[in-house]
């Protein structure tokens, strides 16, 4: 598919860092942006299914669970303690 330019605004002070950020990187600003938004993009779709998974685990949380979970807390933290 070919590539669709697009006009965005941006302050002074953003547009100087990208373009320094892309100069730094060697790459053209276009580039940059595409990389930012694609980013962008995949972490929100991560959010997203961590947000459908706990909704659903926790519509079906079983008790003993979370009895298990309380408990390797305590172990971890016993794991932990001193090491920091």
């Amino acid at each position: 598919m070919p590539n669709v330019k697009t006009a965005i605004s941006l302050k002074p002070e953003l547009l100087e860092k990208v373009d320094s950020t892309a100069q730094e990187m060697e790459m053209p600003r276009s580039r940059l942006f595409v990389l930012a938004v694609e980013e962008f993009l995949q972490r929100r779709e991560n959010e997203r299914l961590v947000e459908a998974i706990n909704k659903v685990h926790g519509e079906f949380r079983d008790p003993n669970e979370e009895a298990n979970m309380i408990a390797m807390r305590r172990k971890q933290r016993k794991l932990v303690k001193g090491t920091w």
